[in-house]
């Protein structure tokens, strides 16, 4: 990846910024920003960092690094909110965590009667290294979302309540033709964009911090990514 495209990556990450507001603020010509995108030359040492203080990047992420990991199974980033949820969760630590989570809160929703479960998952963060290096093992939660029915009906059970949050999210098409790629992107796709726009994500033990959810859409595959953000740049046209 070219000091070029990951400019221009940048410029468009940062709420479709145009090169002629790019080049307003670095106190440019259109022309040079183009030629900047166009590896034709290069900015100056202190443009160079004004670059970066402007997206919130190093110089070495800016001309060394692929920054641009978008792939074309990835739609584009919007802004949700999701609605107050109530749920009930298993997290695991085995050799295959998400199977294992998933499949257990779909046999739970079966014991209760649940068609259609809406079940999201996320990654279990409290795993040590020799349980990764050693054993091989990963973490990994899964989440029932109950419906009011489902909660006055089984009182006993242990729910969780997620008051209404703000997430930033896309959507991945066929995530499992290369998961250990598209999805890890995903994740980092948003992080990029929230960086570049000025968000921050929610750290609250009562909110989700990010989760994905599957689903199948004539006869398609889907992931939706969700990261809880913790507030809302003014300017930010998502």
């Amino acid at each position: 990846m070219s000091f070029g495209e990951n400019l221009q990556f940048l410029r468009k990450m940062s709420n479709k910024m145009t090169q002629e507001e790019l080049a307003e603020k670095m106190g440019v010509s259109r022309q040079t920003i183009s030629k900047w995108e166009l590896n034709l030359v290069y900015p100056e040492m202190s443009k160079m960092i004004e670059l970066c203080d402007l997206f919130s990047c190093s110089i070495d992420q800016l001309v060394r690094e692929d920054m641009n990991i978008c792939d074309e199974a990835f739609s584009e980033i919007s802004m949700k909110e999701v609605k107050e949820f109530n749920y009930v969760c298993y997290a695991i630590i085995s050799r295959d965590p998400e199977n294992d989570a998933i499949t257990h809160v779909t046999q739970l929703a079966n014991e209760l009667k649940i068609t259609n479960p809406d079940i999201i998952g996320w990654d279990f963060p409290f795993i040590s290294q020799e349980q990764i290096n050693v054993f091989h093992m990963h973490g990994y939660t899964a989440a029932l979302i109950l419906d009011e029915e489902t909660l006055q009906n089984h009182t006993e059970m242990e729910v969780i309540n997620q008051k209404t949050q703000k997430y930033i999210t896309l959507t991945i098409k066929q995530p499992f033709r290369a998961p250990f790629q598209l999805i890890p992107n995903a994740f980092k796709v948003l992080q990029t964009h929230m960086l570049v726009n000025g968000l921050k994500q929610k750290q609250d033990k009562n909110v989700i911090n990010n989760f994905e959810k599957t689903y199948e859409l004539d006869g398609v595959e889907y992931m939706d990514i969700f990261i809880a953000v913790e507030q809302l740049n003014p300017k930010m046209n998502v």
